[in-house]
């Protein structure tokens, strides 16, 4: 029976340019890797098509699932996913997601150009980009291992998705992994106890690890108690000899979010791994895979952020209350100004990172990167979650409910503070940079002069700083740091308040929604999504 028309209902935001949604992302590729618009382009229409989202959201309502033994009771410890996660993977690899800049006609720019690639990707489905993002990670770290770098590099640039469960000979292309933390230990990773004794061109490990996310790729770098002290191991889901490595998947992981993703308690039984680095240096040699996947916790939480804010901006825009659209009343309009300039805000921080890893060669760029990455992963990552929140109620209940990808979004939004270091030790991580090489402090000092002159004091605080105050003051370095780089790349009305609400304003504990009100606030929306 029907007892009303359906009206005042907003259409879904899907089959739009989500390139040119972002204000800040084409002209940022554009000054440094112009080569890649065109392609970044055309992926963010394929993403953001109708089957790009149906995708995303069949991947999550449909987990994967462990199967530990065939039916005849013979081990197999494999996960099985629903084919939209393999459709999702297949068009990444086939994108260069996981390989852009290690490929042997890689271009400059081609860090920041693959960063935009999976600040796309990442809007729309998040969890597939997990072992996108450890298999692109593990190539600085692999070629510290020359012979072993040789053997599996050229797989992992291929540009082939090959899901099977079979040695790597068999395969063109191949994914990676990363199993640091223990039980006991969690980010002390010093702390474990997973051994590994020499035995013959290998070692044998025995021991566990806690939380391995893409349990299925084809191999892992793990951490393990050699006899020199703790080292960095290549650990195969396949011998030499094609059988199957000791190792087995215990449990998936029941998660908040990145329910698309398969994370599992991993255990070795005498398992085969070859030695990556030497033996004493595994945290020195994983690093180079973390400072990648730490990037990646940059992009991907701006991703959340952006997607949280483009659909708020679009619901607004065709919701009516009271007589008009929500995005006409000036309370709303302050709520999303304030949401995009806190969005731009980690796009260009996050692009900046990428940046930095594109000039490696460059000695002060090499010198910041080691101290931008974790001040970056500290204020992008948290900000992450209290926007997507805000987005979620400009929806009202709307975004509350599942049909919305909000509930998703905000499910997402804690994990890239919690991965590759919590709060507490990435501050601390800036601390020990400062500490240990001056010549990083001077680099930020250096990149820091381009915003506010209050930026530079910031620096003399870092010099000074106690490990009580490591996350106050690796807060401030990052505000200071988008402030500089808004007012190069943004809109004079994005920068200016910016500053003045950030920096200037020392009210403190300020709320989403409470700019100084101006005509200006309404360009910053409109700017920021098509109509």
């Amino acid at each position: 029976m029907t007892t009303h028309d359906v009206l005042n209902q907003v259409p879904p935001l899907v089959d739009y340019d989500l390139a040119a949604a972002d204000p800040l992302l084409l002209r940022l590729l554009e000054a440094e890797a112009a080569w890649a618009v065109k392609d970044t382009v055309r992926f963010g229409r394929e993403v953001a098509s109708t089957e790009g989202y149906e995708l995303g959201f069949a991947a999550n309502e449909n987990p994967p699932r462990l199967r530990t033994h065939d039916q005849r009771g013979h081990r197999v410890d494999q996960v099985e996913f629903h084919p939209a996660w393999h459709h999702l993977l297949k068009r990444a690899v086939e994108a260069g997601l996981h390989s852009l800049p290690w490929e042997p006609t890689a271009q400059p720019g081609s860090h920041l150009a693959r960063t935009a690639l999976g600040f796309l990707a990442s809007q729309v489905e998040a969890g597939h980009f997990c072992p996108i993002s450890m298999t692109y990670a593990v190539v600085p770290a692999l070629r510290e291992q020359p012979d072993l770098a040789a053997a599996w590099e050229p797989k992992i640039v291929s540009r082939v998705y090959e899901p099977e469960f079979a040695p790597p000979p068999e395969k063109e292309g191949v994914l990676l992994g990363m199993g640091m933390t223990e039980k006991q230990g969690g980010s002390d990773v010093r702390a474990a106890t997973t051994t590994a004794q020499p035995d013959g061109d290998g070692y044998r490990v025995t021991g566990h690890k806690w939380f391995t996310s893409a349990p299925m790729n084809d191999a892992f770098l793990i951490l393990a108690q050699a006899p020199n002290g703790l080292t960095c191991f290549l650990l195969p889901r396949h011998v030499p000899d094609g059988s199957v490595n000791q190792i087995r998947i215990m449990r998936l992981k029941d998660k908040l979010g990145n329910r698309s993703n398969a994370s599992a308690e991993l255990e070795f039984e005498d398992a085969w791994a070859e030695r990556i680095g030497e033996e004493g240096r595994g945290v020195a040699t994983i690093i180079e895979m973390v400072n990648g996947t730490r990037l990646d916790c940059v992009s991907g939480s701006a991703a959340l952020m952006r997607q949280a804010v483009s659909q708020a901006i679009h619901h607004c825009r065709h919701r009516k209350a009271f007589g008009s659209a929500l995005i006409d009343k000036p309370a709303m309009i302050n709520v999303l100004a304030d949401l995009e300039i806190e969005t731009e805000a980690a796009v260009v921080l996050m692009a900046r990172l990428a940046m930095s890893f594109d000039r490696a060669d460059d000695p002060h760029e090499q010198s910041l990167r080691r101290i931008l990455t974790p001040i970056a992963k500290f204020l992008v990552t948290k900000r992450c979650t209290e926007v997507v929140h805000e987005s979620l109620e400009c929806l009202g209940g709307n975004g509350f409910v599942e049909e919305s990808i909000l509930p998703r979004l905000l499910r997402e939004s804690p994990l890239n503070a919690i991965w590759e270091g919590s709060g507490n030790v990435i501050a601390l991580d800036v601390l020990r940079a400062a500490r240990s090489h001056p010549e990083s402090v001077e680099a930020l000092r250096s990149e820091l002069a381009r915003g506010p002159s209050s930026g530079v004091r910031e620096v003399d605080r870092l010099v000074a700083a106690t490990d009580g105050e490591a996350r106050q003051v690796t807060d401030q370095l990052a505000i200071h740091l988008q402030a500089g780089l808004l007012s190069e790349f943004a809109s004079d009305e994005v920068a200016t308040i910016f500053i003045s609400t950030r920096i200037l304003d020392v009210r403190g504990n300020r709320l989403y929604g409470t700019l100084p009100y101006s005509t200006a606030l309404a360009s910053i929306v409109e700017r920021a999504i098509p109509a």
